[in-house]
């Protein structure tokens, strides 16, 4: 575990709240604590990085609601659901949703640093993943418009003779465009290429056609 990786509590139970607080510190956590799911979900930094340890049952919004909220409103971090007696079909249900894990009161030590262990390894597969993102947008950005264009619709499946149809030039200046775009993105292969253009975003065929202004691919 790295040390200071950031967790939210987010339960209406003072003790419980006091009790993880102190068990993460001096398991070299740091920690921020919340007594509901609307003081959370307001005053959350949206841009660090953090696991969410979320209770079920809350007055006001409940657990799964503030699970929901989260999706829609773009806060995707790792929750563990905490449940108590009674609360399994409950926290099957956020687990459906995405939840990591669900924890019973009251807590394994153990337990509880284990889920969020599994916590931690997806939060860092998600930075891992949007760090690529970026790369590959960065690279992407260094492209032409047209080199981009051919690029797309390479990504899309469309074969070259399609790809100039909708674009309006020669099939033998796709292949130039490729090659161009294969050069810059520092690739041997196609394949190596498509990765870079799915990991950017390209690829959709609606916004292919919406750029083209063609309701269905040209011919193939």
């Amino acid at each position: 575990m790295a040390d200071s990786s950031l967790v939210h509590i987010v339960d209406d139970e003072e003790s419980v709240r006091r009790s993880l607080d102190f068990l993460l510190r001096t398991a070299g956590f740091s920690v921020d604590k919340w007594p509901d799911g609307e003081s959370f979900l307001k005053g959350v930094d949206r841009t660090q990085p953090a696991c969410v340890l979320l209770d079920v049952r809350m007055p006001g919004i409940d657990g799964l609601q503030v699970q929901s909220l989260m999706s829609e409103q773009g806060l995707n971090l790792p929750v563990i659901v905490l449940t108590g007696h009674g609360d399994i079909g409950t926290a099957v249900r956020a687990m459906r949703a995405g939840a990591v894990d669900f924890l019973e009161k009251p807590f394994n030590r153990e337990r509880l640093l284990d889920a969020l262990q599994a916590a931690l390894r997806r939060l860092a597969d998600r930075e891992g993943q949007r760090a690529h993102e970026q790369w590959a947008r960065a690279q992407i950005a260094a492209l032409t418009e047209r080199e981009r264009e051919v690029l797309d619709g390479l990504a899309c499946g469309y074969p070259n003779k399609t790809i100039a149809y909708d674009l309006g030039i020669s099939s033998r200046t796709v292949e130039v465009y490729r090659a161009n775009a294969m050069t810059k993105l520092g690739v041997s292969n196609f394949a190596d290429a498509l990765r870079i253009a799915f990991a950017a975003g390209l690829g959709s065929e609606t916004q292919w056609r919406q750029r083209t202004g063609n309701p269905s691919p040209g011919p193939s």
